[in-house]
């Protein structure tokens, strides 16, 4: 019998492939509207930090509305690592529609999400607030939370004040060094070399300056602290800040594990699961956070939401009394009040009942309107902890790429900054 007659691989011959991807990429696919998205905003913030210009010499700047496709595209699709957006891009049918033959590399795409967070976030705001223009978003109704981002750095960069200052003081004899050898060597490649590392040297120098600003920060709040609570604060540790995430404090999580970390605070419509301001904190809870996030919300949108749903302790009894007279507009706000013992003493009863009649009429409105059925019905909204409320979901959807190694600004690598997170959002 004769030998089969088949057509084998052949892996090593070199071929032209014809490909059109408008043809492979189905006309319904998510990537389509990601890109109609793209195309109706205003990018000329972004094209105008394009330095390539016509008549001038220069290679051709990828195209600043291709990357930001992509990066929302990876977002929604959960993927955070420049590296890998890079990979997709000459792999995955959607990500290769999107780039569209766009020479890409993730350095220039991490560098991208860098310098352009101030330009995201001005998007951010027109995005969200021609959705309430036309009425796709309700400021009526706000669910705001926080979880624990993990910042992508070590205990071990963490340094008190005394081990900052002896890095400077290194640093500075060793920019001293550096300078005097290369003033001296007149070879061109080692000039480069002594250039390089000079750099590297002021690179340092920069982030311990930054981290003793933070530090010096974190003593002041101490001694703030310490004021009202001195006996607690002298069990504690004295504080320390981190050489290469400054804005990073060491958090608690909720296995029991500490580790370093950002607080992501998130206002979101619970209705519609769209992000109105997303924020980052060094606070390791959330309670007086009510206040700056509501003034965030008026100064991108111009107007505070009429009820703010917020877990128990969120909002203080002073950030109630603010909101209740905001510059914006008042704020109903929707918290479950702190559990009081039932069983007291009479004094201690009569003492609660003479503080609550001397209390703000806001203060009295607001424990009357959680006692009422009509609160009810909105609180489920402002947990984000069970995972099943619409805000928890859209927390996922931002966080869940890059839990356990989001810093607040990307680094070549990849890893995250929230602030960036905006394009689920739109």
């Amino acid at each position: 019998m004769a030998e089969a007659r088949v057509v084998r691989p052949d892996r090593r011959q070199l071929r032209w492939d014809m490909i059109d991807l408008e043809a492979l990429l189905p006309a319904d696919h998510r990537a389509r509207l990601v890109w109609s998205f793209v195309e109706s905003l205003d990018l000329s913030p972004l094209y105008d930090q394009v330095r390539s210009r016509e008549g001038e010499a220069g290679r051709p700047a990828a195209d600043p509305a291709v990357l930001l496709s992509l990066w929302l595209y990876a977002t929604i699709e959960g993927v955070g690592s420049a590296r890998e957006l890079e990979r997709l891009a000459q792999s995955d049918i959607a990500y290769r529609w999107l780039a569209g033959g766009v020479p890409l590399n993730y350095h220039g795409l991490a560098d991208f999400r860098v310098e352009s967070v101030e330009v995201l976030d001005r998007l951010l705001t027109q995005s969200v607030t021609a959705l309430i223009a036309e009425g796709l978003i309700s400021l009526d109704e706000i669910a705001v939370d926080g979880t624990k981002v993990r910042a992508n750095a070590s205990r071990k960069s963490f340094r008190t004040g005394e081990k900052l200052i002896k890095i400077e003081a290194a640093v500075v004899e060793r920019l001293a060094s550096l300078k005097q050898a290369l003033s001296s060597d007149p070879g061109a490649s080692t000039r480069r070399r002594q250039a390089a590392r000079e750099r590297a040297a002021r690179a340092v120098q920069e982030r311990a300056g930054r981290a003793r600003a933070a530090l010096e920060r974190l003593e002041a709040e101490r001694k703030s602290r310490t004021a009202r609570h001195a006996k607690d604060e002298a069990r504690k540790k004295g504080p320390k800040a981190s050489t290469t995430d400054p804005e990073a404090r060491c958090m608690r999580f909720p296995d029991g594990a500490i580790r370093p970390a950002y607080n992501a605070q998130i206002a979101a419509a619970p209705k519609e699961g769209v992000i109105v301001s997303i924020e980052l904190t060094d606070r390791r809870n959330d309670a007086g956070l009510a206040g700056p996030m509501v003034d965030d919300i008026a100064r991108r949108d111009g107007r505070t939401p009429d009820r703010l749903l917020v877990d128990t302790s969120y909002a203080t009894a002073k950030d109630i009394v603010a909101l209740a007279a905001h510059i914006a507009g008042p704020v109903s706000v929707y918290t479950p009040p702190p559990n009081e013992k039932e069983t007291v003493k009479p004094a201690t009863l009569a003492r609660r009942i003479r503080k609550r009649a001397k209390e703000p009429f806001c203060l009295k409105e607001w424990r009357e309107r959680m006692a009422s059925e009509a609160a009810r019905p909105s609180m489920p909204c402002a947990s984000a902890s069970s995972g099943s409320t619409p805000i928890a979901r859209t927390m996922a959807l931002v966080f869940s790429p890059f839990a356990g190694s989001s810093r607040r600004r990307p680094t070549r690598s990849g890893t995250r900054s929230p602030t960036t997170s905006w394009p689920p959002a739109a």
